[in-house]
């Protein structure tokens, strides 16, 4: 874009800020935010700012659990993407680029855009922009080139969805972008399915890894992002956010487990209570063994008389 079309962006945001049109739009109620609480110049030439290196080591450490997750799935986002003319990149909430994939052809290019690690692409530094606007409306969506705030980035087009860590807080965004300009409406479409689905599977992993000694299950007819952490108590002790969402949980730890009997649903138990608890106790004991009494017995810290007595008071039978 030359000089006059930097220009013309520019008097057009500002136009749309000075308008009533952000009631009404996201967009400009982003450029607003932008303009009037950020004080940003959407004719400012100067690129994004860039953290120092030990910085970026000390926030990289900081999100090192996610960042773990996110490898496989960045690697495969960019392998549907990449031959595009796009990269990928993740950003933590303070909308750090802390990963990135790209094509070593097209590194340059990015480069000078500012699509590398250790650049804010916050709303806050930024304006307008897939990464920054994303992380303050917590939703996937796509800035398309002058949507941006900022004249200089009116050539990039970004599609952003967020990343919630295991106990359904913000930890950051995973951004899709590209500077061609022949990208069809349809084809961002798809390039946002496969943002929010990464992003879905870096959740998931985080998750997992978050409660390793825990099993992890779905909620049933639920989203596959509906996932929960049951211990050995059959307690419910973490959630994703879809989970929570779905079970009306705020995010944080969950100051009050729930009994996964509770939040999976399923018949009742025809013996509720504490006999009902040792019967199942029992019965899992002697699945586990084969049907073996005294494998079973030694799996509980009992007796084999102890547990034959168990077994007929409760009115358990042999598994076979």
């Amino acid at each position: 874009m030359d000089g006059r079309g930097l220009s013309y962006h520019a008097d057009r945001v500002l136009a749309a800020v000075d308008s009533d049109r952000a009631a009404k739009s996201a967009l400009v109620a982003s450029w607003q935010r932008s303009c009037r609480l950020h004080r940003l110049d959407p004719a400012e030439r100067r690129g994004p700012e860039r953290i120092s290196d030990a910085e970026l080591t000390a926030a990289r450490a900081r999100l090192e659990p996610l960042l773990r997750s996110a490898q496989t799935p960045l690697d495969q986002l960019f392998l549907a993407v990449g031959s595009s003319g796009c990269c990928v990149v993740l950003a933590d909430r303070q909308g750090i680029l802390m990963e990135r994939r790209g094509t070593p052809g097209d590194d340059e290019t990015f480069r000078q855009w500012g699509l590398w690690t250790g650049t804010v692409w916050s709303e806050q530094s930024e304006g307008t922009n897939g990464i920054g606007t994303c992380l303050v409306e917590r939703r996937t969506l796509t800035i398309h080139r002058d949507q941006h705030f900022h004249s200089r980035n009116t050539l990039l087009s970004c599609t952003t969805a967020p990343v919630y860590d295991h106990e359904g807080h913000l930890a950051g965004a995973l951004d899709v972008s590209s500077c061609r300009a022949d990208l069809t409406e349809g084809f961002v479409s798809l390039i946002a399915t496969a943002a929010g689905d990464a992003a879905r599977r870096i959740e998931a992993e985080a998750f997992r890894l978050a409660y390793p000694q825990a099993r992890i299950m779905l909620l049933p007819a639920a989203d596959p992002a509906a996932l929960i952490a049951v211990d050995s108590d059959d307690l419910v002790i973490g959630a994703t956010r879809t989970a929570r969402a779905l079970l009306g949980l705020p995010a944080g730890p969950l100051a009050n487990p729930l009994p996964a009997c509770d939040v999976l649903g399923g018949p009742q138990s025809a013996s509720p209570g504490l006999a009902g608890a040792e019967r199942s106790a029992l019965q899992r004991a002697l699945v586990s063994a084969g049907g073996n009494v005294s494998e079973a017995a030694r799996q509980l810290g009992i007796s084999r008389a102890t547990m034959h007595r168990k077994m007929a008071r409760l009115g358990v039978g042999r598994t076979h």
